[in-house]
């Protein structure tokens, strides 16, 4: 495979964000075919501070960059070693974004097509997992003498192209510009904004806002970081997906101690945002008592006590659920739809005719009999018993964010989460009444299932 002429270009910046942040630091390698034919850097004076945590992660500090000349004394000499080339970094769309914002801050035109370099990475090595620089620089044994340095990175993106053209035969090579090259540089949709680089690797939950401000989505991960940065640089993204990406202006997100705050800050951030309310849940209580029927009667569950639900059958999204399932437990029960309330009035139900019923309403059956047989049908819809004598505490911490977090639940009920002890204390002196949530129940519920989780679980 023949290259065409290359600008490997690698930004050092103040963060991550084009609309806020600026350029520290640039570097370009103009390439032909197999040969590095010109570099260039040059420290950029960005007009503000830039943050301690930057300079400590780059090594470029404010003194470094004061008397370096500003982009605007640069942008014609960078324009021009960026035409007529195919213009490559590794991710794209970061450093494009931030030559892009700063041309437009100058009413200067800029347009070219793109490589992206991870993108190049995963499709010619798709059994790796991981495609960051220090990925590449482990995998094929690189040495680099100034990690985070624009010139000594963008380096190492040319020597990643150069071996992978030695190394693979011409197909795969193919295949992998076609997946990673775009020659219309429109296609590169804008980072939005939102310090994604210096996002954590906790757990936690995101929220997606459009330049207007309109909800376009919300979720948790495991990952933080990695999830919402894989869903602005994954390499073939959903029709779904690439629609939302190209629409995100701002980032929000919340870190979390572990994966159960993060699910349960996404059902807040859900129910809030969304202004949608809490999932109704419905069962059948079986009133026993009763003489005449129907001895079943439609219980709504949200917000009640599960301590109160002494023959109560179901957790059901509906009524019209909870009767559909009704009905197929008189079916393969050949229980009596008048006795269980699913049809009105005396005298025999239709089963009868049908020969789907034992005859308990025309009084060929026994109701005892009848029953014995409804207690084994409603047994299939039986909630599944709380595992423990009481309330038990979950207990979650992240090493690296150093986050903790302890959630309180009885009975499948959240009754609260606490950041630190004297607010556990507080919370388990007056814990407040349980109240069913089926979104709740759930999200613990399948929490639970994972044996790996159970040595967080400890029970009062």
């Amino acid at each position: 495979m023949h290259l065409p002429r290359l600008a490997i270009v690698d930004l050092e910046t103040t963060g991550a964000d084009p609309s806020r942040d600026r350029i520290t630091e640039i570097a370009i390698l103009i390439t032909e075919g197999e040969e590095l034919i010109e570099q260039w850097s040059t420290l950029v004076n960005p007009g503000m501070p830039i943050p301690q945590r930057i300079q400590e992660l780059i090594g470029i500090t404010d003194e470094m960059v004061a008397a370096a000349p500003p982009f605007e004394q640069l942008a014609e000499q960078v324009l021009a070693r960026l035409s007529d080339v195919v213009f490559v970094a590794h991710n794209v769309r970061f450093d494009y974004n931030f030559l892009r914002a700063a041309f437009e801050r100058l009413d200067m035109q800029w347009t070219t097509p793109v490589l992206c370099t991870v993108k190049f990475s995963r499709a010619l090595d798709p059994e790796f997992p991981r495609h960051g620089l220090d990925a590449l620089i482990e995998r094929h044994g690189y040495t680099i003498d100034a990690r985070h340095r624009a010139l000594d990175d963008a380096k190492i993106v040319w020597r990643f192209l150069s071996d992978s053209l030695r190394r693979a035969d011409a197909e795969r090579l193919q295949k992998a510009w076609d997946k990673a090259h775009s020659s219309a540089s429109n296609n590169v949709p804008r980072l939005p904004r939102g310090d994604l680089e210096a996002l954590p690797d906790s757990p936690g939950a995101w929220v997606y806002r459009s330049a207007t401000g309109q909800l376009l989505d919300i979720g948790c991960a495991r990952d933080l970081r990695s999830q919402v940065l894989g869903f602005f640089t994954a390499l073939r993204p959903s029709a779904k997906n690439k629609k939302i990406a190209a629409a995100v202006h701002d980032v929000e997100t919340w870190p979390c101690a572990g994966e159960l705050g993060a699910q349960l800050k996404e059902l807040q951030l859900v129910r809030s945002l969304r202004e949608q309310p809490a999932t109704r849940a419905f069962g059948w209580r079986w009133l026993r008592r009763a003489t005449q029927p129907p001895v079943l009667r439609l219980t709504d569950l949200l917000g009640s006590d599960p301590a109160d639900w002494q023959d109560v059958f179901g957790c059901l999204r509906g009524e019209r659920e909870a009767t559909i399932a009704l009905q197929e437990l008189a079916r393969q029960h050949r229980l009596c739809a008048t006795r269980l309330g699913l049809e009105q009035g005396g005298g025999p139900c239709q089963g009868v005719h049908l020969g789907r019923c034992a005859g308990v309403c025309v009084g060929r059956e026994a109701t005892e009999i009848h029953d014995a047989r409804l207690a084994t049908a409603l047994a299939a819809l039986s909630m599944k018993p709380w595992p423990f004598a009481g309330r038990i505490l979950v207990r979650e911490h992240h090493a690296g964010s150093q986050r903790s977090a302890t959630h309180v639940f009885d009975q499948w009920c959240l009754l609260g989460s606490a950041q630190d002890e004297g607010t556990l204390a507080s919370l388990l002196e007056d814990s407040p009444a349980r109240h069913f949530d089926v979104d709740i129940y759930r999200i613990i519920n399948r929490w639970l299932a994972a044996p790996e989780h159970l040595a967080q679980v400890q029970a009062l």
